[in-house]
């Protein structure tokens, strides 16, 4: 039996009250990623990505019955087709995956479940989502998956105390690094410790980016396959730290934007040290993961999903946390937590409520299937599930032992998460454009006013 709870255990005393909180965004669509950081596949006619094979039909075993996943992470679309077309093969139950593209798991939910055979196992990722699906969640307690958890504290119950969602993932976020580059640029990694020294080793590689044939920063584009990389996850330490300890359990009503200093700090470090003007950010279309791989850039803003795909060409690639001028911040960790929890569909037929369990039981203990889960995820909260190799978990796990604080991912909070962040993007292009303190005042009234408008608009 292989377990991963160092991190667990060292990390999440802070993380825990997350999974229970009362957020205020649009059901599970939080982004990332979810968050998320490739572009998404190609939809289908049912409104999400390429799908495997799924009409209904007899299943092998257990009896009748199908599967049918609509998946919240456009970057495990192909790994997830995968096992789905292995599970058939194995069991003659009939799985279909449809992956939501990015930034629209909300309006793909919602479209789905209208549907005559909708989803028979979804993602509700926070306490809003509880709030907008749990009439639609089978309760969990004490059902064969809950029963391989290590850890109970990715857990969503509703009021009534139904355990209505349960992780199947958690991740952390950050700035990637490439050592390698760092030390050619003629720094080590031991000088960065606090934004000062972060800002210093960038500034110093983008002033001399033409002699070095390599920038700072990878590309920070706008355009809704990157922009929550800035408006979710970056957005997240002002939230943090304005916390101050006291860490949410409800989504509050208005935010002081005590830290938009720390935010722009480290915004104005990204985009103006980088590969691309900052005014041609809008429109996107860089590639700022492979502008990372294939050594164009030193740093990269994004999260524990992207080992995989950064680690054949970056092998030495790590995590360090969003320095951004805070005082104690050289004890600071990485951003961790999770938007990503199964539900069972209690509305679906008896038959296929039993496949989806016989089919998520299997995904966690079956060595094969979670060793390809655990390598898209990174890491998953099961007892018999393969052993996480993910580097930027093992550098949160390292920042944890190394008694530093995680940032718990207070972002989750966002209310109406898609319009306040889409008026995040359009103030943030404005001042990408020209930095002046009144385009700044602009991103200040979008990022704090903000959220009291979009709160107000989801509570009345």
């Amino acid at each position: 039996m292989k377990k991963n709870n160092k991190f667990l255990a060292l990390a999440l005393g802070t993380v825990l009250s997350l999974s229970m909180l009362a957020g205020c965004g649009d059901s599970a669509d939080t982004e990332t990623p979810a968050a998320d950081g490739t572009e998404a596949p190609a939809a289908d006619e049912n409104g999400g990505a390429e799908s495997s094979d799924s009409d209904s039909g007899s299943g092998s075993g257990s009896g009748s019955g199908s599967v049918y996943w609509l998946n919240f992470k456009p970057e495990s679309d192909e790994v997830l087709q995968d096992v789905a077309k292995t599970y058939t093969e194995q069991t003659g139950v009939p799985v279909k995956v449809v992956t939501a593209a990015s930034g629209t798991y909300s309006t793909t939910l919602l479209s789905e479940m209208d549907k005559s055979a909708p989803p028979t196992l979804f993602v509700i990722g926070n306490q809003e989502g509880v709030k907008s699906w749990a009439e639609y969640a089978l309760d969990l307690t004490g059902t064969p998956i809950a029963n391989e958890l290590n850890t109970d504290a990715y857990n969503l119950y509703d009021e009534s105390g139904k355990l209505v969602s349960i992780g199947y993932c958690y991740e952390c976020y950050g700035i990637i690094v490439n050592p390698d580059l760092i030390e050619a640029a003629g720094h080590t990694m031991d000088e960065i410790k606090d934004f000062d020294s972060l800002k210093a080793v960038a500034e110093d590689i983008h002033s001399r980016a033409g002699e070095l044939g390599f920038d700072a920063f990878s590309s920070s584009d706008m355009d809704d396959s990157s922009s929550w990389r800035f408006t979710g996850h970056m957005a997240n330490l002002e939230y943090y730290y304005e916390q101050e300890g006291d860490i949410w359990t409800e989504c509050p009503a208005t935010i002081s934007g005590k830290y938009m200093d720390n935010f722009k700090n480290l915004y104005d470090l990204c985009i103006n040290n980088s590969l691309t003007d900052p005014k041609e950010l809008a429109t996107g279309g860089h590639d700022a993961e492979n502008e990372f791989k294939t050594g164009k850039a030193a740093f990269f803003v994004n999260g524990s999903w992207e080992y995989e795909a950064v680690k054949d060409d970056v092998p030495n690639a790590t995590m360090i946390p969003y320095y951004c001028g805070v005082a104690g911040e050289e004890k600071a960790g990485l951003n961790c937590g999770t938007e990503n929890c199964w539900a069972i569909n209690c509305k679906a037929s008896e038959e296929d409520q039993q496949a989806t369990m016989d089919f998520m039981v299997w995904c966690v203990t079956d060595p094969d299937a979670s060793r390809k889960l655990v390598d898209t995820f990174g890491v998953m909260p099961y007892k018999q599930a393969a052993e996480s190799t993910n580097g930027f978990l093992a550098a949160a796990n390292q920042y944890s032992e190394n008694g530093c604080y995680v940032m718990n991912w207070a972002t989750n909070f966002q209310p109406n998460v898609d319009s306040y962040r889409a008026t995040l993007v359009s103030a943030l292009n404005q001042y990408n454009a020209d930095q002046s303190d009144a385009n700044w005042e602009t991103v200040r009234t979008a990022f704090v006013d903000g959220w009291a408008v979009e709160y107000n608009n989801v509570n009345g």
